[in-house]
């Protein structure tokens, strides 16, 4: 009389994906259409030159946010399947839904959602918050919740890139603001509403071996080298999208060498630490997205870099335990680290270089604008009165607040909805194992001898 309560979450993963798919497919056959108004006759070299210019940054996204992310995830050495396919997974349902709504918002026509590869790219946008968020609670959480936390994340993303780039007219060209420090809170709010005021348990499967971090560092190497594409692809061709490229490089290459200084000072005997590694090499690319492509001296981005790295560091080592201690929050991957107060960092910075940038800033198509609202703000660019950056530079702030603010709200939201009786956590022993969402061939199919009745009941139906 038990069984079918504990199996129903178990069940509800592929109902809910095969619906959710049909749906997909209806809505598509209905109302999806590709954009017919780009390859005139005329000037069909023109698009050929522009899809073959942002193409390869397209498939350096692909290779960062499949490969790379995923192997980072893997530092977690009895949960690397579950992080890759999670990610994988999460990557796929958020890019789709999001194609969803930011067509039926931004490029519904005639009856129609007009497709192209631009639409593409902002859709993964949307579904790179997603992946960053659910760190924060990986390894103690089902796949249906965090699907859950995919179908909230996505909208809410998309009302806080309008409320921010749209509305405010905030230059964030790499999504420093819009999603990385989006996504950081909207995660860190999901993981407090979810785990509530108790601290959770350190796991004996938590605690990551040389295989497991080796393979993370693989990851972050992947996603170094292909940070560029990522901050660029969205940059109006030209010196914009040529200083982005520039700039990233260079953040993250001061970002990797003062990690290795910074873990070393503060590490016993002058070791480094590999989790300081994996995320402190990276924090330059999260911080310079806001300024890549403004008018600044070079040396700025290396300093940025810097200070980003030692930032992300000193977190790791000192932040994460406070709040651990005095508010009992639970952030797994360290997003708070990487993406929150880099991103912050770099938020401010954008203030101080509007401020002091001899030239006009705007070099990104990065949101969905109408050209009515483009050519007013290029207009009140145009006059570049004091008056003029001020307001820029505190529009810059102010977007940063509404980020935070906005994450925190809908994040703390979804985190509620996550503790509903029907999508119930994984039990304390399975969490950051495999063996709750795969066969593991090489694993013995009967329960662990002091395993509870329920676990036990709940891990041969997961293995057989």
């Amino acid at each position: 009389m038990a069984m079918p309560p504990r199996t129903c979450p178990h069940r509800l993963l592929p109902i809910s994906l095969g619906v959710f798919q049909g749906v997909l497919l209806l809505f598509f056959a209905l109302f999806v259409s590709y954009n017919k108004s780009l390859p005139q006759a005329e000037d069909a070299s023109l698009v050929a030159i522009q899809l073959y210019g942002t193409f390869p940054l397209f498939q350096d996204i692909q290779v960062m946010l499949v490969v790379g992310l995923g192997l980072l995830l893997t530092f977690l050495p009895h949960y690397g399947l579950s992080a890759l396919t999670h990610n994988f997974l999460l990557l796929n349902f958020s890019t789709q839904w999001a194609l969803v709504l930011q067509g039926l918002l931004h490029y519904f026509h005639h009856g129609q959602v007009l497709l192209d590869l631009h639409n593409l790219l902002t859709a993964e946008f949307a579904a790179v918050t997603v992946v960053i968020s659910v760190g924060a609670i990986l390894g103690r959480t089902s796949p249906c919740q965090l699907l859950v936390v995919a179908a909230c994340e996505v909208p809410a993303y998309l009302a806080s890139e309008w409320a921010i780039v749209t509305h405010l007219g905030v230059q964030d060209v790499g999504g420093t603001i819009t999603i990385h420090v989006f996504s950081c809170y909207f995660g860190l709010g999901v993981s407090k509403a979810l785990f509530g005021a108790a601290q959770q348990p350190v796991h004996p499967k938590e605690t990551p071996t040389h295989r497991s971090d080796l393979m993370s560092l693989v990851g972050t190497l992947i996603l170094w080298v292909f940070w560029p594409s990522f901050v660029a692809v969205l940059c109006e061709p030209g010196d914009a999208q040529h200083h982005a490229i520039l700039n990233t490089f260079l953040a993250m290459s001061a970002s990797a060498v003062t990690t290795v200084v910074a873990s070393s000072l503060l590490e016993n005997d002058n070791k480094l630490s590999p989790g300081h590694l994996q995320n402190g090499s990276l924090a330059g690319g999260v911080a310079i997205g806001v300024v890549a492509d403004m008018a600044m001296p070079p040396v700025v981005a290396l300093a940025l870099g810097s200070l980003s790295a030692m930032v992300c560091v000193l977190g790791f080592k000192f932040l994460t335990p406070l709040l651990v201690r005095k508010l009992a929050l639970q952030d797994q991957c360290g997003i708070h680290n990487l993406h929150g107060m880099p991103g912050i960092l770099g938020a401010v910075a954008s203030a101080v270089v509007v401020l002091v940038a001899p030239e006009d800033i705007s070099g990104s198509h990065f949101s969905q604008v109408s050209s009515t609202e483009e050519n007013a703000r290029e207009e009140a660019w145009g006059q570049r009165g004091d008056h003029g950056v001020g307001r820029q530079a505190l529009y810059q702030v102010v977007g940063l607040v509404v980020a935070i603010g906005g994450s925190l709200f809908a994040g703390l939201l979804t985190g509620a909805i996550l503790r509903l009786p029907c999508l119930t956590r994984p039990p304390e022993r399975l969490c950051f194992d495999d063996s709750m969402h795969f066969k593991i061939q090489d694993q013995a199919k009967r329960p662990e001898p002091g395993d509870t009745a329920e676990e036990g009941a709940l891990a041969l139906k997961e293995r057989d």
